[in-house]
């Protein structure tokens, strides 16, 4: 896997009305990249495309038709894709509780909707020899989320998919690179995963604030970009979510138990 020079490339980016997307759009513009974006917010993905100055492809993130659109609203504006940011995502904070429905749509979003994009788009980057795929997965794809069962397991897809991508076309040209933090200041940790989670959805806002420090959405967009342009897989903002890593790796009953008893230390606190 290689590295990218952004000046001047082509840029999809998803769930980019604000967070961690609009952060991304922002710097790719700063670095002469030009932005697609797309969100499901259509009016809050007009106001931030005319501020940044990018274009707008409202929708899904995980439909076939609205990646399709935003494929060709790219190449009609700009040229051919040259980065795909898999960024749009969902989470709660249901446990076993969690409907099929709730299930489905966390899979669709955090999983599916990448591989959705990535069929589309990446062989043609195989025959172009060159293209970049960025999965916004989470720690919690590396480790789990405490509270909630469908963000967990549908982030561990998301890495995996990643994990996948890079070692089946890394070596074709196409670069991979996934976004793995913990806290971030986005709608999502301020209230996505406690409007719909009760208990579950606060243990799991605070098992996230209370592992390390809460960081600004284009602090994370930078460092992402600065991965790509050194071709690094796995980007951890948070030091320590490597450290956590390695400790579940080397005794995974330890590390289990351990979590067990910072969830009853985060029950505890929520009540």
């Amino acid at each position: 896997m290689g590295t990218m020079e952004l000046t001047g490339k082509v840029a999809i980016i998803t769930g980019a009305a604000g967070g961690i997307g609009a952060a991304l759009a922002e710097a790719l513009l700063a670095a002469g990249a030009r932005v697609v974006v797309s969100d499901l917010d259509e009016a809050r993905l007009a106001e931030t495309a005319e501020r940044i100055g990018a274009v707008a492809v409202p929708g899904d993130a995980s439909s076939e038709a609205v990646i399709s659109a935003m494929v060709a609203a790219a190449e009609e504006h700009y040229g051919p894709v040259d980065l795909f940011f898999a960024n749009a995502g969902v989470g709660d904070g249901s446990g076993l509780a969690a409907t099929d429905e709730q299930w489905r749509t966390a899979l669709d979003v955090n999983v599916l909707a990448h591989v959705r994009a990535a069929r589309l788009l990446v062989p043609g980057w195989v025959e172009r020899g060159s293209g970049w795929f960025v999965s916004t997965a989470s720690a919690a794809g590396l480790l789990t989320q405490i509270g909630s069962a469908t963000y967990s397991v549908t982030k561990h897809g998301a890495v995996a998919f990643a994990e996948w991508l890079a070692v089946t076309y890394g070596d074709r040209g196409v670069g991979v690179s996934c976004l793995c933090p913990m806290g971030v200041d986005t709608d999502m940790l301020r209230g996505g995963m406690t409007s719909s989670g009760g208990e579950g959805g606060r243990v799991a806002a605070a098992a996230v604030t209370g592992a390390g420090e809460v960081l600004a959405p284009r602090d994370v967009a930078d460092q992402v970009l600065a991965a790509v342009t050194e071709g690094t897989f796995l980007i951890t903002p948070h030091a320590d979510v490597r450290e956590f890593v390695r400790r579940k790796a080397a005794d995974h009953d330890r590390w289990i138990h351990g979590m067990q008893r910072y969830q009853q230390h985060l029950m505890g606190d929520a009540r």
